[in-house]
C-alpha cells in the first residue's frame, strides 16, 4: 500500500481560474513544477503550505507578474495578454504589505484606484472605510499592518470583482479581526459569483470555511480537493514504536519518532484502520497537522 501525492482537482466547467502545467523558474531555478489548479466559480480556494512552498510565485503568476517557464494561466476563460486591462478589473487583489505609495493618503490611492474600475461603488467604499475605522488623510507610511491590509482589503471589494485573490492577509492583524475579516470574505460569497483565493500560514483561519484545500510544498502541488473529503480522507495515527515498520511507513507521508512511540500522517485513514484495527489511535489530521507532518517526509 504505497501513499502517493494526491492530486484531487475541482471540476473546470464553471472554472473562474485554470492553472494548466504551470512551471516557474527563477535565476535558473525551479520554483513551481507542473502546477494543476481549478478555482470554480462561488468558492473559497485555501492555498496553504510552508514559508518558500510557491504559494506567492503561483499568485504572482495568477495575477500575470511572472511569466511561466512553462503551462499557461486562464482567467475568466482567457489569457491575461488576450485582454489585461478586463481581466485586471475584475480581479481584486490583497497581499500582505500594499504600501507601494507610502506618501499617498487612502482617500487619494483611491483617486488612483477607482478610474480603473468601471464597476467601482464609491458608497460601498465608504462603507468599509468606516467599517474598517480608516483614516481618510493619513499618509500609508503611518499605517500599521493592519490598516494596511484593511486598506487593501476595502480597494479590492470596491469594484466589485469576481475573483478576489488574498496573499498572507491576516498577517498581522489581531484575532478579532481575523474573525471579522473571514466573516467579510464568507459573505462575498453567498451570491455564488464570486471567488477567492486566499493564501496563508495560518492554518486555523481557513480549516471551517475553505470549500478546496491546495497544499503547496516545494513548488509541487501536494494536494487540491474538497474540504471534507480531505478532512474524511487525512488522519494522523499515533502508536508505539514498534508498529512503524517499513510496511507502515510506506503507507505514510510524514512520521515524526520520539521517545513515547510516533505518529504519522496518512492519505489513506480507512486502509490504515483496517491495518491496524486497535493497536493505534487514528484520528482526524487537521491542517496544521498535515502541513507538519508533511514536512517529516522521508526523501
Amino acid at each position: 500500500m504505497q501513499a502517493p501525492d494526491v492530486v484531487r482537482q475541482a471540476d473546470a466547467a464553471d472554472a473562474i481560474c485554470e492553472v494548466r502545467g504551470l512551471s516557474v523558474s527563477l535565476g535558473g531555478q525551479p520554483i513551481l513544477r507542473s502546477v494543476d489548479l481549478t478555482i470554480e466559480r462561488g468558492t473559497l480556494h485555501a492555498l496553504i503550505g510552508p514559508n518558500g512552498a510557491g504559494k506567492t510565485t503561483l499568485i504572482k503568476a495568477i495575477m500575470g507578474l511572472l511569466s511561466p517557464t512553462e503551462g499557461e494561466v486562464l482567467l475568466f476563460g482567457r489569457a491575461m495578454a488576450d485582454d489585461e486591462v478586463g481581466i485586471r478589473s475584475r480581479i481584486g487583489f490583497v497581499y500582505d504589505d500594499a504600501r507601494h505609495y507610502p506618501h499617498l493618503s487612502l482617500r487619494k490611492l483611491r483617486g488612483v484606484v477607482a478610474p480603473f474600475h468601471e464597476r467601482w461603488d464609491e458608497p460601498f467604499f465608504q462603507d468599509l472605510v468606516e467599517r474598517f475605522e480608516l483614516p481618510l488623510d493619513k499618509p500609508l507610511k503611518k499605517f500599521s499592518q493592519g490598516m494596511v491590509t484593511k486598506a487593501a482589503l476595502a480597494l479590492a471589494l470596491s469594484h466589485h470583482a469576481e475573483l478576489i485573490v488574498m496573499d498572507e492577509p491576516t498577517s498581522g492583524l489581531d484575532p478579532a479581526f481575523r474573525r471579522e475579516l473571514l466573516e467579510i470574505v464568507a459573505d462575498l460569497l453567498k451570491d455564488g459569483r464570486k471567488s477567492v483565493l486566499f493564501s496563508t500560514h495560518i492554518t486555523s483561519d481557513l480549516e471551517r470555511i475553505a470549500d478546496y484545500i491546495t497544499f503547496v510544498k516545494g513548488g509541487r502541488l501536494m494536494f487540491s480537493e474538497n474540504r471534507d473529503e480531505l478532512f474524511d480522507r487525512f488522519a494522523v495515527v499515533r502508536g508505539a514504536r514498534e508498529l512503524l515498520n517499513d510496511e507502515l511507513r510506506q503507507c505514510l507521508l510524514g512520521v515524526r519518532e520520539h521517545s513515547f512511540g510516533f505518529e504519522g500522517l496518512t492519505g489513506d485513514s480507512s486502509g490504515v484502520r483496517e491495518r491496524l484495527g486497535q493497536q493505534a489511535v487514528i484520528e482526524r489530521a487537521s491542517l496544521e497537522d498535515i502541513l507538519y507532518l508533511t514536512g517529516k517526509r522521508e526523501a
